[in-house]
Parts: structure tokens; C-alpha cells; sequence
């Protein structure tokens, strides 16, 4: 695994553990030599993931809409950096540029990167794994709601596996590691991003 995609939230939550579990997420990726590839943002927890890569010797791969560029909310310390012209570019392009996916406590767009990957995964259009990294039980009611999905049969059983939750930055990292694609059922065959 070279690259892992990070979600997360432009805002830094109301504690500080969000931001601290950030950093130390990207600490780990440093650590394990693994590229971040994340929205390009300097602020919220997208900073602080990329600010603790960066501190431990890390690649940081930013993409960013050109609109939020011109705002000068991109990272300056990021290697690399993206510009994109809409949100869906940049949603594909992250992708297309990472082995796996994390997401730590955020809000609409996160939800939004995070539903788009797995129903990407459903439908075949990939076979990387999908993480929740569950801080204070922030994901809980999204778990519980995939949870009753699986229940009232709008998501199979064998699908709700794609995605794995974890509260262990090491074990997280070790699951991403070891993780393999099964033979779930999916809608199309499997293509690339």
C-alpha cells in the first residue's frame, strides 16, 4: 500500500482529540512510508492530517478545487497538489490515486467522499478498502444506520462488509494492510476509476 486517502472534516470539530487523533493518523502514514492523498486543505482536520504526515518526514498529496484554491485555503507544505475544476473531479482523481480510503469525523463532504467510495466498491468499480476511524463514537449513528439498511434489505449483508471500522491507529493501519477484496456480489464488473 503506497497511498491512503484520508475524508475529513474542513472544520476541527468542538475537542481537540479530533484534531489530535488527526495529526497522529498522519504521523503513522510517515511512519509506514505511506503517501496522504486528502482535499489539499490547511484547515480543520484536513490540516492537521496533513500537518502530522508532513512533521514525520511524509508525502502529502493534496487535490483541491480550483475555487477553494482561490480562497487560499490550500496547504503550501503539501508536495504535491492537485487543481481541479469541480468537486467530482476531484472526488475521481482522489481515488484514482489511492489504495484505500479513511475517514475521520467530518461533515457533508465527508459524508459524501465516504458514500461515494463504498457505492463505487458495491457496484465493483473498485476493490480497495474503505475505512471509518471512529473517534468518541462519532460514527456510531452512521454504523447503526448501515446497520438497519442491512435490516430493511436496501444494503446485503455481505455488502455491509466493505467497510471497516476502527478506533486503533495501528490496527486500522494493519487492517488497510491485510485487507483483501472478496468475491461480494457487485452490480457491474469491476473498472477502473
Amino acid at each position: 500500500m503506497k497511498r491512503i486517502c484520508v475524508f475529513c472534516g474542513a472544520n476541527a470539530g468542538n475537542s481537540p482529540r479530533y484534531a489530535e487523533v488527526a495529526h497522529e493518523l498522519g504521523r503513522e502514514l510517515a511512519r509506514r512510508e505511506i503517501e496522504l492523498v486528502y482535499g489539499g486543505g490547511n484547515v480543520g482536520l484536513m490540516g492537521a492530517v496533513a500537518d502530522g504526515t508532513l512533521a514525520a518526514g511524509g508525502r502529502v498529496i493534496g487535490v483541491i478545487p480550483r475555487a477553494l484554491l482561490e480562497r487560499e485555503l490550500a496547504h503550501k507544505g503539501a508536495q504535491e497538489m492537485h487543481v481541479v475544476d469541480t468537486m467530482h473531479e476531484r472526488k475521481a482523481l482522489m481515488a484514482k490515486l489511492s489504495d484505500a480510503f479513511v475517514a475521520l469525523p467530518g461533515g457533508y463532504g465527508t459524508l459524501d467522499e465516504l458514500c461515494e467510495v463504498l457505492t463505487w466498491s458495491q457496484l465493483g468499480f473498485h476493490r480497495k478498502p474503505v475505512a471509518l476511524f471512529d473517534i468518541d463514537d462519532y460514527w456510531a449513528p452512521l454504523v447503526a444506520l448501515f446497520d438497519h439498511a442491512v435490516s430493511r434489505g436496501f444494503v446485503s449483508a455481505e455488502n455491509r462488509r466493505l467497510v471497516l471500522e476502527e478506533r486503533s491507529i495501528p490496527r486500522l493501519m494493519d487492517r488497510l494492510a491485510s485487507w483483501r477484496a472478496f468475491g461480494g456480489e457487485t452490480w457491474l464488473e469491476e473498472r477502473d476509476l
